[in-house]
């Protein structure tokens, strides 16, 4: 109810409703483009294909529900989340790039800059590895030289276009462009969803779809709470009075349960994915110990198989803890508080505290990797609880989509406080 007092709070000043119009006509300019189709696509088996394979379905979410319509806006926003993603992991390898994020809004912008740049040669290439794959699946015809490039081009193309609106509604609209883009194509696709989920059920499967709202409400509810969840480490810093002696100033050290967000959900599905795809390439094969072997394979870690999930399970634990410990450094943070003067109370400066935010971090993380874990094959538990195959709760999804919710939120929030200080100070 909060969100809604603020939207219509924010609604009611013209500034504020500027921008809520400019962001609303971006959305309808991204739809519609979205619908503008590429030439030469079998659209029934390109439906059937993506109806089989969870990590186009993925690809499908973070691209704003292009890529199943194979749209000149195909590829959306995964090359510039892929090359954003990259920047980051690089920004921990070369101190050059570390400095520079360190530099405030200018050294921002830089790295932001850079970001774009690696996003066209990664669009050039998943336009390219798109093509093949399709074609491979019978999707889409064979193309000659000029064709291919066109078809590049106009993908790579696309993409930029994609990440120019999102920059458009971060500098004009209501910021976060790029989430809120994702988020649009996601929620866009709910009607969707809704109408083949009711054409497909009959009254016998009320149970199944009463109990997949119940369970709906429950993980979005979980969701928040993870989402805001932190554990605050009491930091105490030393200040000279005005008037002479030392003061002391106590603040705190938030650390969230859900540090690495989605990501650890985007590589562990692309390398359990793997072994199947692997598995359909030596299906081919006339040997029929290989071809034996590729059969098995490609059951054992088919989508909603009992292996399939264990192992994507204990990928997302395992790279959730790989990508705290990249984005977090308690050596680090542990020499930035002794350096300014501060302490955690009961533990020594320097080394010690290092080793006591290094063991609250893994405690920590260790419940977010646990909740990750379960929202990535939470849509396969879902589907064999319910029986209804048209029901699916899109972990990954609804991260997105209640994370986007509250950042806008808060930001909406921050800018209503922001007006109310400066008429204060006038």
């Amino acid at each position: 109810m909060r969100a809604v007092s603020n939207l219509l709070r924010a609604w009611s000043i013209p500034e504020l409703r500027r921008k809520l119009i400019f962001t609303g006509v971006i959305f309808v300019i991204f739809r519609l483009v979205a619908h503008i189709p590429a030439s030469g696509i079998d659209r029934e088996a390109l439906r059937l294909l993506f109806a089989q394979s969870q990590f186009l379905s993925l690809l499908d979410i973070f691209s704003g529900g292009t890529l199943a319509n194979f749209s000149i806006l195909a590829l959306g926003l995964n090359p510039y989340i892929n090359a954003s993603i990259i920047l980051q992991l690089l920004t921990l390898v070369f101190p050059q790039l570390e400095e520079l994020s360190k530099e405030g809004e200018a050294g921002r912008a830089k790295i932001n800059q850079y970001t774009r740049f690696l996003t066209v040669p990664l669009a050039a290439l998943q336009s390219i590895g798109m093509y093949f794959l399709l074609n491979s699946q019978n999707v889409v015809s064979s193309l000659g030289v000029v064709p291919l490039v066109v078809l590049m081009v106009t993908m790579t193309a696309g993409t930029v276009f994609v990440v120019w609106l999102g920059e458009l509604i971060t500098e004009y609209g209501i910021g976060n462009g790029i989430s809120i883009l994702i988020f649009a194509g996601i929620v866009g696709r709910l009607p969707v969803v809704f109408s083949q989920t009711f054409l497909t059920v009959t009254a016998q499967d009320l149970f199944p779809i009463i109990t997949f709202a119940l369970v709906s409400v429950i993980v979005i509810a979980g969701v928040v709470f993870m989402n805001e969840a932190t554990r605050r480490i009491p930091v105490q810093y030393a200040r000279r009075a005005s008037r002479g002696g030392v003061v002391a100033q106590q603040t705190h050290l938030p650390l969230r349960l859900n540090q690495a967000g989605v990501i650890p959900i985007i590589f562990a599905i692309s390398l359990v994915l793997a072994p199947s795809m692997f598995g359909q390439f030596l299906s081919r094969v006339p040997n029929p110990n290989i071809s034996w072997f590729a059969s098995n394979l490609s059951s054992w870690f088919s989508p909603g198989s009992v292996v399939y999930n264990v192992v994507y399970f204990l990928l997302v634990v395992g790279f959730t803890f790989f990508y705290t410990a990249f984005i977090f450094n308690p050596t680090k943070i542990a020499d930035e508080i002794k350096k300014h003067g501060g302490f955690v109370p009961g533990i020594r400066p320097g080394g010690a505290t290092s080793h006591y935010l290094n063991f609250v971090l893994n405690r920590i993380t260790l419940v977010g990797a646990l909740f990750l874990g379960l929202i990535a094959v939470l849509p396969s538990v879902v589907q064999s609880f319910t029986q209804v195959a048209a029901l699916a709760i899109g972990g990954t999804g609804i991260l997105i989509v209640v994370s986007v919710v509250l950042e806008t939120t808060k930001k909406i929030e921050a800018q209503l406080a922001m007006r109310n200080y400066d008429k204060f100070l006038t």
